[in-house]
């Protein structure tokens, strides 16, 4: 499915999605910290700048105290990620101590900047909630004045054959709701 926006956008938007077809290939320092760089330019609330990245790349000692986290379906397919990343964000301005109201929305804006600058690198960036968040806080030592946010598994495409039938039918670029469900002006509207 070739993505068409209905405005004209920058076509890297169109370019990102989240396949679960890696190939197993690492992620080297250089391709994984560019990702990281792109993520420290997004914009927060007083520029607090909240976002914190915990990673594990694939094959290294702290790989499967990552992958351990993941529910069953998603071990299924990103296990041949080449880096698992958890993101999570302080939710208290480190300038003041008072609470940053925006911590998860400017975390957010961080992820959506990694995501965009792996699509332009052709590496995959894959969000999911589905993995154990105490056990992420405990396990990564996350401190009470930080919330768990999301996890992501980094790779390479790989082949759609190499994961079950029921997601290789859903592999492929999504649409998405059109302008008039999402938009509104004035007040909220059903």
């Amino acid at each position: 499915m070739e993505r068409k926006s209905n405005y004209p956008i920058n076509q890297l938007f169109l370019k990102r999605w989240s396949p679960r077809a890696m190939s197993g290939e690492a992620v080297n320092d250089e391709e994984l910290m560019t990702l990281f760089e792109a993520a420290r330019w997004a914009p927060s609330s007083y520029n607090g700048q909240p976002w914190r990245f915990i990673y594990a790349k694939r094959d290294s000692a702290n790989w499967g105290k990552f992958f351990d986290l993941m529910v069953e379906f998603n071990q299924g397919w990103a296990k041949t990620a080449g880096a698992l990343v958890v993101v999570f964000s302080a939710k208290n301005f480190s300038f003041n101590g008072e609470p940053a109201v925006t911590h998860s929305f400017d975390s957010g804006s961080a992820w959506m900047s990694l995501a965009l600058q792996g699509a332009d690198m052709g590496l995959l960036a894959h969000g999911m909630q589905g993995f154990d968040y105490e056990k992420a806080r405990e396990v990564l030592g996350v401190p009470e004045d930080h919330t768990v946010e999301a996890m992501v598994a980094i790779g390479k495409l790989g082949n759609k054959e190499n994961l079950v039938p029921d997601l290789q039918e859903k592999e492929a670029p999504s649409d998405r709701k059109p302008l008039e469900e999402i938009v509104m002006e004035g007040k909220f509207q059903e």
